[in-house]
């Protein structure tokens, strides 16, 4: 699978960490940025960027998802959901994870970095990667009402 990983001064550490494993594990991943530790260092272009390319090779029918870290995870959370099409989960647990891809068919993961141990990020990179949509009638239908806020303002 192809893996577009973005973060802030927070997360670069883990960043290269899960840059690391996940290569390892067979999947392609792809380095939005930072390229060097800056603690001024502003995340939003770097996660907008990864989800951009997300979306981009969603479009291309590329199996595609996306990683944004930063201290708590919620501000990358954020830039990264103001790509349309973009459903970026916060997680913190294996259920969590595993919820965000089942329930929210979510294409991009937000974890924050200073919340957890690299190995137990690395255990919920995996969990979200393997666990598949679950397709249930009520969870596409309100994918889908989302999706039709998103790119229409009307509420379903």
């Amino acid at each position: 699978m192809r893996i577009h990983i973005a973060t802030d001064h927070a997360g670069l550490e883990l960043s290269h960490f899960l840059i690391g494993e996940l290569t390892k594990q067979g999947h392609e991943v792809f380095d939005h940025g930072p390229t060097s530790y800056d603690p001024l260092d502003d995340y939003p272009a770097f996660c907008i960027n990864a989800a951009l390319a997300v979306i981009a090779d969603e479009q291309a029918q590329v199996e595609a998802l996306g990683i944004v870290l930063g201290g708590s995870g919620n501000g990358e959370q954020i830039a990264a959901n103001k790509v349309t099409g973009i459903r970026a989960a916060l997680v913190w647990n294996l259920d969590t994870a595993k919820l965000a891809r089942q329930h929210n068919n979510a294409n991009v993961v937000a974890v924050g970095a200073r919340q957890h141990e690299q190995a137990e990020v690395l255990r919920l990179i995996e969990a979200f990667i393997s666990e598949p949509f679950s397709g249930d009638e009520r969870h596409a239908r309100r994918i889908k009402k989302i999706a039709n806020f998103e790119n229409t303002g009307e509420i379903s």
